[in-house]
């Protein structure tokens, strides 16, 4: 157990925090300094030491092991939006968009360590403060902030915890510290179990923190709007489907949970004054990149990044955006990894929005930012990028240390919608919540962001789901959440068969895809110019919008240059798309997979919809049990 728990950093929180600067991801957490302290029960002595041991148990979830890159850009792919890095699984985070990862992969070991950590300080915290005799007997401010920092430390353990629970399943689950002398023979704890008792926990920490707007440091902190959309999250999660051996499972109680989910929405909604829908999409995202505060706090939680170190920093905008083309015209290895799914472009309408926030269609150079059309095989995700950064950043920077969304509102009201149709069908109520979401991704046109859903989305409880399952898609590309989606629907074999076949479709010009270009023309920049004009070589057409015939000229017009756009998903994209060793047949062209696609190696039924718990945890716990298939 020691290897997912560690005791002696877990025994001297604060001390660990002050003396190797883990409060530094929460930069605008508080002015307050921590300081090395030597005991427990003098840490837990003052509101200034317990605040100092919560900033310490915010700090797992930002670096490159927690949100700053492995639990947001390597746990969530490959799905039908966004798929890892692009390669043959390599005992690493390609093994794990691949779905061949091992338990001595170290991608999956070092973030099971670091949740494992946040999950110990927080139940130093969680024992410890309610102890203090300040937390009932101290002035009304000192009661008041140690019942704040309380609700934190059991909603960030039930971070921590779910976390662990949607990627590895039936985890231990210990809710109280470590100590030396205890049996460290911690068996699998049931996934239901455990999220229950997250939801009681998060029903306590309701009623211990405030609402955003009576916190006096709200930004980065846990205010209640973040607890109750995280508890929706988790009830519509423990209400789901999940891994059972080798089943997909969903308990008989499911619709306790779906009410749970709906309430606790339904009083988000009610109180817009918190948080409420942005008017613009991509201002949500520009607040990150631009290192500010977001004008709705749509918002809700969010992961404090900084210092540009691997502790406490993130390479959201680097390994993921725009892919960095060096000034030798090379590329590194480890930016730009996260490319799109191609038919995910064109699952979006011509004018939501939202395509052209989510998906980028160009890479940018080392020093000057300027931008180049790419290929439809290489076009990348887009709501974190290098070239939003403000003040802007050139050369190879690793971490541009943008926040982590973990939850926004537009979540809150698709929950909502999803939990009332499965309780009593496509209600006005659900309808509306819907449409709210869906008409801001069309500038606020509710006509037509209804007349581009069709006809027959609202008229029954399974057309309304599978029209809240599509705006779910467009609505949270490369947030990491979509994943997590399919498996509580038990969709995730039916998508990635349905994407796969999808790119097949478009390589071979069929219906849908029939009109998709074959190449693209970009207009050259003008000298001094840092920023691409997109044109399709259209006449009086300056939108980024498909021509009506696919049968562009291979010459570049004067003045453009060719992109190869349909080209691009070729024989070879398509068998890689399949398990290695398979061969498609593409027109004239025959190519041979060899499994650096997406998904490429996912087969259903065998259990490879967890990952596999860590060979060092199994060997330091002789009554845990290793995930099926592994």
């Amino acid at each position: 157990m020691k290897s997912f728990i560690s005791f002696r950093a877990a025994l001297t929180a604060v001390a660990v925090a002050g003396a190797t600067g883990l409060v530094s991801s929460c930069k605008d957490y508080l002015d307050v300094e921590p300081v090395a302290l030597n005991t427990t029960a003098y840490t837990f002595s003052t509101v200034d030491g317990a605040t100092a041991a919560i900033i310490g148990a915010y700090d797992p979830l930002s670096g490159d092991q927690g949100y700053g890159t492995r639990l947001s850009m390597y746990f969530p792919y490959d799905t039908d939006e966004m798929i890892g890095s692009v390669g043959a699984a390599d005992g690493a985070r390609r093994s794990i968009a691949r779905y061949t990862a091992l338990p001595t992969n170290t991608e999956i070991t070092n973030p099971w360590n670091q949740l494992y950590q946040g999950v110990e300080r927080t139940n130093i915290c969680i024992q410890q403060i309610p102890q203090m005799t300040l937390y009932n007997g101290g002035t009304a401010a000192d009661t008041a902030a140690l019942h704040r920092l309380h609700g934190e430390a059991l909603t960030l353990r039930a971070q921590y915890y779910f976390e662990l629970v949607r990627n590895w399943g039936d985890v231990p689950a210990q809710f109280a510290p470590s100590s030396p002398d205890q049996d460290f023979n911690l068996p699998n704890a049931d996934r239901n179990a455990t999220l229950s008792k997250l939801l009681d926990d998060l029903l306590a920490a309701e009623k211990l923190v405030p609402w955003r707007s009576r916190a006096a440091t709200p930004n980065e902190r846990i205010t209640k709007g973040a607890v109750k959309a995280l508890r929706a999250r988790i009830a519509l999660f423990r209400g789901g489907y999940s891994l059972k051996g080798k089943q997909m499972q969903r308990p008989a109680d499911y619709l306790d949970y779906y009410r749970i989910a709906r309430q606790e929405c339904l009083d988000l909604m009610a109180k817009r004054g918190e948080h409420t829908l942005n008017p613009s999409f991509s201002e949500v995202f520009m607040s990150i990149n631009q290192l500010r505060s977001e004008s709705a706090n749509e918002i809700m939680f969010q992961v404090g990044m900084s210092t540009a170190t691997v502790a406490s920093g993130s390479k959201l905008g680097y390994y993921n955006g725009p892919r960095l083309r060096n000034a030798n015209g090379t590329y590194g290895s480890t930016q730009g990894a996260v490319t799109i799914a191609p038919p995910y472009f064109y699952a979006f309408d011509s004018t939501d929005t939202r395509r052209a926030v989510t998906i980028t269609t160009y890479e940018i150079g080392e020093r000057s930012n300027f931008q180049s059309g790419v290929a439809l095989s290489a076009i990348t995700d887009g709501k974190f990028r290098r070239d939003w950064h403000t003040p802007p950043v050139t050369g190879t920077v690793n971490y541009l240390d943008y926040n982590w969304p973990i939850i926004r509102f537009a979540d809150v009201l698709l929950m909502f919608a999803e939990a009332d149709n499965e309780l009593n069908g496509p209600t006005p109520a659900a309808q509306s919540a819907l449409l709210e979401v869906r008409t801001r991704a069309f500038s606020g046109n509710s006509a037509l962001a209804l007349s581009t859903l069709g006809t027959s989305y609202n008229t029954s409880k399974a057309n309304f789901f599978n029209t809240v399952v599509n705006e779910r898609y467009l609505e949270f590309g490369s947030e990491g959440i979509r994943k997590y989606d399919l498996l509580r629907w038990n969709l995730l074999e039916t998508k990635l068969n349905e994407v796969k076949t999808n790119i097949e479709k478009m390589a071979r010009a069929q219906a849908p895809y029939q009109n998709v270009p074959r190449y693209l023309y970009f207009r050259t920049p003008a000298a001094g110019n840092l920023r691409w004009a997109f044109s399709f070589y259209r006449p009086s057409n300056t939108s980024f919008d498909p021509p009506t015939t696919p049968n562009a000229p291979s010459t570049a017009p004067s003045g453009t240059v060719r992109v190869n756009w349909r080209q691009s998903i070729d024989a070879a994209y398509v068998a890689n798309t399949r398990p290695t060793g398979t061969r498609v047949t593409i027109g004239t062209t025959t190519a041979t997979s060899t499994g650096t696609g997406l998904a490429a190696e996912y087969v259903p039924g065998v259990g490879k919809e967890l990952l596999p718990i860590p060979q060092s945890a199994i060997s330091a716990d002789p009554a845990l049990i290793q995930n099926e298939g592994y």
